[in-house]
């Protein structure tokens, strides 16, 4: 029967959809602790990290923390992660409109790195909403970013872009838009007007969603 399946056995028979978070994780691990089986061990990286974005988030130094766990597994863990991304990304050919939010938030939810400080970013894009670069181009405190519009132009301009769409994450997880955000958006598009960029949105994001604050009438 497939619940007596171990991972490895279940993901052959029944295919990796049918496999928990635990036991896909359980698969690169390999083998258990002393005391624990390998899909108990993966169950208690899921709980200590708090999902599997956050499990792929971590640092070397964080994964090494939890006992039975170090840099062969670490760096399994990251390849796959970076197979992932590139294979997502490839879906994003040169004729896709990043003018969709749809298109953007699969992008951001595929590329945008999630940490302990807001990072501010941004995708820079042609005059047909085809991506140009995406970028971070700024760090910030756990509560806040510093963001210069004049920086934020001068990128645009080095990479004529015709439209550009900024991205950054809340820490907390909280994805409504705060008035500071709001009104931050309001000055980009206020200078960007001046060189004849369009702010195209801005979305806030965290582990596992994404809110667009132009699809909410916000700008």
């Amino acid at each position: 029967m497939s619940h007596a399946l171990k991972p490895r056995e279940k993901l052959v028979t029944l295919g990796a959809q049918a496999l928990s978070d635990e036991e896909l994780l359980a698969i690169f691990l390999r083998i258990g602790v002393r005391g624990k089986t390998v899909t108990e061990l993966a169950a208690d990286l899921l709980r200590h990290f708090g999902g599997v974005s956050q499990v792929l988030a971590a640092t070397l130094g964080q994964f090494e923390a939890i006992h039975g766990l170090g840099l062969a597994k670490y760096a399994q863990l990251q390849a796959a992660h970076e197979l992932v991304k590139r294979a997502i990304n490839e879906q994003f050919a040169s004729d896709t409109s990043f003018a969709n939010p749809g298109a953007v938030d699969q992008f951001l939810k595929a590329n945008f790195e999630c940490c302990q400080y807001e990072r501010f970013a941004a995708l820079f894009l042609n005059s047909k909403n085809h991506l140009l670069k995406f970028e971070y181009l700024f760090n910030g405190s756990i509560n806040s970013a510093q963001v210069y519009p004049r920086t934020v132009a001068q990128h645009c301009l080095k990479l004529n872009a015709a439209a550009v769409i900024f991205a950054h994450n809340h820490p907390s997880g909280d994805l409504k838009p705060s008035t500071a955000d709001i009104e931050l958006t309001q000055r980009l598009r206020q200078t960007l007007a001046l060189i004849d960029v369009k702010v195209l949105d801005h979305f806030v994001v965290n582990a596992r969603q994404t809110f667009s604050m132009a699809a909410h009438q916000m700008i």
